[in-house]
């Protein structure tokens, strides 16, 4: 096997990426977000995409953004959980929330795969936060929305760190009870509008699987694309070399499905140059609302509180 692509939950990552370095073989981490994935010194790890950092480092200049337009974001609950995933999520949050001047009136960590949320949704409500922000995967993303509508609790925002309410599953169980809520994101199919070939290739996918590219199939699509790149110019199925080929790889951002500068790893294997953008629900699709070089359309703050 020259090399692994994978694997959705980060801590999943964590272990397999340690078994691919012991044994040479290229792991590309297509939708993987954990900070310190790419940060524990292995050589053969490679992350296409965006992680936490930067991810969250979007989504507070996002609130920045709105602040200066006047709206009221002052406050802010954390809401995460306790796998690698959820505990590197918050610990990033609560730096920023810091550094950029907003309180944490609570900040709340839980068992993933918690048979009851009411406890820590009974936290959340008592702090009354401006805005929401989740690390959750999507049966805990379900579960923390019914809980909330039955105590009756509701943000003016959820800023979600993707992950479950990415998820159209989340959406067909809970959807019209958080019409507006938002998450970042790796990909933006308003994105054709600008780049006809991300319609097309989206086309492509959709006679085969039925269905858009979300934000983690276009991730693990492009994981795909990258390796394919790299294994052509390695010119061998040798994870050494193909490893190499990887770590020298620069691919402009408009070769790509993505709304992404370029793809470029650094010495720890990360894509620096992939761009964040944070979509908003509007009930029946994601429209993409920042940056203004992506966005399509206005945020909607608050959310709709219907």
């Amino acid at each position: 096997m020259p090399a692994i692509i994978g694997s959705y939950q980060s801590a999943v990552a964590a272990t397999i990426s340690q078994t691919c370095e012991r044994y040479a073989v290229p792991y590309l981490a297509s939708d993987n977000s954990a900070p310190s994935l790419t940060k524990r010194g292995l050589k053969f790890i490679f992350r296409p995409g965006a992680q936490d950092e930067m991810f969250s480092g979007a989504m507070f200049d996002f609130l920045d953004a709105l602040k200066k337009k006047g709206q009221k974001v002052e406050t802010l609950a954390i809401f995460a959980e306790d796998t690698i995933f959820g505990t590197d999520s918050a610990t990033v949050q609560r730096k920023l929330a810091g550094e950029r001047g907003y309180k944490v009136v609570a900040d709340v960590k839980y068992r993933a795969n918690a048979p009851s949320l009411t406890a820590e949704v009974q936290q959340l409500k008592a702090g009354n936060a401006d805005v929401l922000l989740p690390s959750s995967y999507t049966t805990d993303g379900i579960l923390l929305v019914k809980t909330m509508a039955e105590l009756g609790y509701k943000p003016n925002a959820i800023l979600a760190q993707d992950a479950g309410f990415s998820e159209k599953a989340l959406y067909d169980a809970v959807g019209q009870q958080i019409v507006g809520c938002m998450t970042r994101g790796s990909f933006s199919l308003d994105l054709a509008a600008k780049r006809p070939m991300v319609g097309k290739v989206n086309e492509m996918y959709k006679a085969r699987s039925g269905k858009d590219f979300s934000d983690l199939s276009s991730r693990e699509f492009m994981a795909m694309i990258v390796l394919a790149e790299a294994i052509d110019r390695a010119k061998a199925a040798d994870g050494a070399k193909i490893r190499d080929a990887l770590a020298a790889i620069d691919i402009p951002g408009e070769q790509t499905i993505m709304p992404w500068t370029r793809v470029k790893f650094d010495e720890t294997g990360q894509n620096t140059f992939a761009n964040p953008v944070l979509l908003q629900w509007t009930g029946e699709k994601f429209v993409t609302i920042y940056p203004e070089t992506a966005a399509v359309a206005e945020a909607n703050y608050p959310m709709a509180k219907g």
